[in-house]
C-alpha cells in the first residue's frame, strides 16, 4: 500500500473555544448564586481608631439611637420616654415610623460591652427589618485612648 498523498497532518494545537464557553457559563451562574448565599446583616463596623461622627451629617438629622444595656435591655431615643426600656416589638414599630418619615436618619447602636453579642445582633435585626441600610456604633473615645495608653505602657 503506497502512502497517501492527501492523508492530513496532525495538528498540535487544542481547540479552547469550547472551553471558554464552558467557562463563561459558569462565571455567570457564580455570579448569580453568590448573592443567594450571603445572609447575615450589612454593618458599618468602626475601627480601632474610629473618627468622630461628621457634625454636617447630624445637623440636618437627628440620629435614632438603639441602646442596650448590661441586661439586654432595649432604649430608643425617639418616641416615649428615653429612659424607660421598650420590648423588641415596640424598637421596630418606633424605628420603621421614624425611617418611614426620613430615609436619611443616621441609625447608631450604643451598647454596653458586657451584653451578650447575640442581644446587639438582635437589635440590629429589628432595625434592618424597619428599613435601617446603614447601622453605625458608638464608642466611647475615653476608653480607647484608655486601652492604647496601657498597651504602650507593656
Amino acid at each position: 500500500m503506497a502512502a497517501n498523498p492527501r492523508r492530513r497532518k496532525l495538528m498540535g494545537e487544542i481547540n479552547v473555544v469550547p472551553y471558554i464557553d464552558v467557562m463563561l457559563v459558569l462565571l455567570i451562574i457564580f455570579m448569580i448564586t453568590a448573592p443567594l448565599l450571603t445572609q447575615g446583616i450589612q454593618v458599618e463596623l468602626p475601627d480601632a481608631n474610629a473618627q468622630p461622627l461628621d457634625p454636617e451629617l447630624l445637623k440636618d438629622h437627628e440620629p435614632l439611637v438603639l441602646s442596650v444595656d448590661r441586661d439586654g435591655h432595649y432604649y430608643l431615643n425617639i418616641g416615649g420616654d428615653e429612659d424607660a426600656s421598650i420590648e423588641a416589638d415596640e424598637v421596630a414599630r418606633r424605628a420603621a415610623a421614624v425611617l418611614g418619615r426620613d430615609k436619611g436618619t443616621p441609625v447608631l447602636i450604643r451598647a454596653d460591652e458586657r451584653v451578650p453579642y447575640g442581644r446587639v445582633v438582635q437589635g440590629m435585626v429589628l432595625l434592618q427589618q424597619a428599613g435601617a441600610t446603614k447601622i453605625g456604633f458608638l464608642t466611647d473615645p475615653k476608653a480607647v485612648r484608655a486601652l492604647k495608653e496601657l498597651e504602650r505602657q507593656r
